[in-house]
């Protein structure tokens, strides 16, 4: 436990100090992110922020996977989260086609999932080998999606990882799985909470697309190798929230015939913030409900998955009415 304390106040550290040194450059160079019709914010911010936070995970994830012989897909996704981090900096600053973001999402991750020992089962082992890695392929490539979309109120986009990352080590911690997971989740937690100190209410930086999808990234296959261990009903619950806005805001503006890759401000936790909470008290909520759906993954990972997944959508379900709905979203 001291080494995952260390490991947690190093890279916390690391991160909240690199933030804040890239600070400086961003206002210096006039790299903002200005308010539009769909934003959630009123006031020109700097934006880029994940060019400080993703080396940080790079290189703790690196120096765990050394100290702790992590196979070789580790280093694969270390090196791919660069790569994204350097293609979308490029789209952060002068835009790229939708069609490229998403060839170059499914590239790398393709890689990793042909990198990754062709004995393990993602999904379910009853499944072709084949079938089984398409359908952890798509589900990769939607979270890295999701992930960039969720990112539109201040605070989310530290919340949402440091929740998943804490939970990942609880979960394997309860279930006995072997391996550096928990270090990994531990460093991407404490990078994340580094992050949140500038990203909170009000937000000094935002993490832009050159953090949202490496972030993405290197959660989606944390999430992946917790199922690829046995632990697919828990690696489900830790990001349900996340799964069930953003999968249901879609859906709702695909079936009105939206264009869905187009930005927008219908995400429940957008609709709270509009009917009066603010940016501050949506993520508590949310974070609320990330601390009962961490227990409940350790439920499932302990023998029930069946209660916890169960308890998961209830509290997945009422967050989500809560804030859709405009009587329960009194100003705060």
């Amino acid at each position: 436990m001291t080494g995952f304390a260390v490991l947690f106040a190093a890279v916390a550290g690391a991160a909240f100090a690199a933030t804040g040194l890239l600070l400086r450059q961003l206002r210096r160079r006039a790299i903002l992110d200005h308010p539009n019709e769909r934003s959630s914010h009123s006031l020109p911010t700097p934006r880029g922020g994940g060019l400080a936070i993703v080396p940080v995970v790079v290189i703790a994830w690196t120096v765990v996977g050394v100290m702790g012989d992590a196979a070789p897909p580790m280093f694969v996704v270390v090196a791919l989260a660069v790569v994204l981090a350097v293609v979308f900096w490029i789209d952060d600053l002068r835009g790229l086609p939708v069609a490229m973001r998403l060839a170059v999402q499914a590239a790398a991750i393709a890689v990793v999932l042909i990198a990754a020992p062709s004995d393990r089962a993602y999904i379910s082992a009853a499944l072709p080998s084949a079938v089984d890695l398409l359908l952890a392929g798509v589900f990769w490539l939607w979270f890295v999606n999701l992930f960039n979309f969720m990112d539109g109120i201040d605070g989310l986009a530290g919340g949402e990882p440091a929740s998943i990352g804490f939970g990942v080590a609880i979960v394997v911690f309860v279930g006995g799985v072997a391996g550096n997971l928990p270090a990994l989740g531990i460093a991407l937690a404490a990078a994340a909470l580094g992050f949140l100190i500038w990203n909170w209410q009000p937000a000094k930086v935002f993490l832009g697309d050159v953090g949202s999808v490496p972030l993405g990234f290197v959660t989606g296959w944390l999430l992946l190798e917790l199922a690829a261990h046995g632990q697919g009903v828990a690696a489900l619950i830790l990001p349900l929230y996340y799964l069930a806005d953003a999968t249901v805001t879609l859906a709702r503006r695909a079936a009105r015939g939206e264009r869905v890759w187009q930005a927008h401000h219908e995400h429940f936790y957008q609709r709270a913030v509009q009917c009066g909470h603010s940016h501050a008290a949506v993520v508590r909520h949310v974070l609320a409900v990330n601390v009962v759906l961490v227990g409940l993954a350790a439920v499932a990972a302990a023998g029930r998955p069946g209660i916890a997944f169960a308890g998961a959508v209830l509290a997945v379900g009422t967050l989500l009415f809560f804030l859709g709905w405009p009587g329960g979203n009194g100003s705060e």
